[in-house]
């Protein structure tokens, strides 16, 4: 009898100890899109050629497709314009690529980089090229945008998860 009751109290720790890993290994897994699924909305500073910087309010629009595709709609408004950054992302192995475009300035093409559990890194290239960085932290988000080739210079923008 004791040793039937050490048994099942061994078996018990086993079970726990191999539901406990394969939360982990699911926590693990998850994909930087996860994160990002939902609405935001926050401000940003945007920087045109001349060096001008305005103000903008701003929207942030994610929707994960099931951890390996995202679509991604930011907008920001100011009184005199407006900025409108759109992509379709898939993510395979840590590497994410998909495409890009900036619907005020008539800009699109390629975006190819990485992601992680605490946002994306791009690169995109097309009618315009540049970068861009999302890093997520909690219930915010930081986005960083470079382009060349266009009027529009940069966008940084903070969010928070509405």
């Amino acid at each position: 009898m004791i040793r039937f009751i050490r048994s099942r109290g061994l078996g018990t720790a086993v079970l726990a100890a191999a539901g406990m890993a394969m939360i982990a290994t699911s926590a693990a897994a998850a994909s930087p899109f996860d994160r990002l699924g939902g609405s935001w909305s926050g401000s940003g500073t945007a920087t045109f050629e001349g060096g001008q910087k305005e103000r903008f309010s701003c929207n942030g629009y994610y929707r994960n497709q099931g951890g390996s595709k995202l679509s991604l709609a930011l907008r920001c408004a100011s009184p005199s314009s407006k900025i409108e950054v759109r992509g379709n992302l898939s993510l395979s192995g840590g590497q994410v690529s998909g495409t890009w475009e900036e619907r005020t300035y008539n800009a699109s093409g390629t975006a190819a980089g990485s992601g992680s559990e605490s946002g994306i890194n791009l690169s995109f290239s097309g009618s315009a090229s540049g970068s861009m960085r999302v890093s997520v932290s909690g219930s915010s988000q930081s986005v960083a945008i470079n382009y060349q080739g266009i009027a529009l210079k940069s966008v940084n923008m903070s969010l928070s998860k509405r």
